[in-house]
């Protein structure tokens, strides 16, 4: 994205925010009073609040010297979130067999780093566009990919094999990694009184994730 900047909101004031997924969904009502229920988005969107991690003056300055380079809501950046920042628990450590991404057919070589929610009939899957770079495993069938044998874009999530090294017909093709929300500034502004601030009341920073 040439709107995008490959940078990193502060993690040390992201790990004190609040937020997570939202979804838009259309509920109708009949006049039998049962539901017709209808999801206008086909993925979710993330908010957070950034202000919330903000606790001193120079975390303050920090935000906002961060918003000026982004010129406010023109620019894109990084974002970690903590709770799903990984392609497995919290708790875990990432393996290559975490998320199933592919199966090969021993043509193609490209594939879409993604997480899976759920284990049921409705399991949602979401699309990994911004892999920290650097913490991508690949396996295939099971085995860990020699990582001389792919690549993965950093900047799009995108897995490409070598030639030579293209998984086979059949051939499972999993991943584990750490990655990013691709996110912007949700404001044009941002109004502190410093008094307030100062007396614990906190500003609201709002950030909303880029859907590719």
């Amino acid at each position: 994205m040439a709107d995008f900047h490959e940078i990193r909101f502060p993690t040390d004031i992201a790990r004190g925010a609040r937020g997570g997924p939202e979804r838009l969904t259309q509920i109708v009502t009949l006049a039998s009073g049962r539901e017709v229920r209808n999801s206008r988005w086909a993925h979710s969107r993330r908010r957070y609040d950034a202000g919330v991690g903000i606790r001193t003056l120079d975390a303050l300055s920090a935000v906002v010297a961060f918003f000026e380079e982004r010129r406010g809501r023109l620019y894109g950046f990084r974002w970690r979130d903590r709770l799903d920042g990984k392609s497995c628990p919290p708790s875990q450590a990432p393996a290559a067999t975490d998320q199933q991404i592919g199966t090969g057919n021993g043509v193609t070589g490209g594939f879409q780093l993604c997480k899976h929610y759920g284990t049921g009939i409705a399991t949602y899957r979401r699309e990994i566009t911004k892999p920290a770079p650097g913490e991508v495993l690949i396996a295939v069938d099971g085995v860990g990919a020699d990582p001389a044998h792919w690549a993965c874009d950093a900047t799009s999530g995108r897995v490409t094999f070598a030639p030579g090294h293209v998984p086979g017909p059949g051939a499972v093709v999993s991943a584990g990694f750490l990655f990013d929300v691709p996110v912007r500034f949700d404001i044009d502004a941002i109004e502190v009184d410093l008094s307030a601030f100062e007396a614990g009341e906190i500003p609201r920073i709002p950030i909303v994730e880029i859907i590719p």
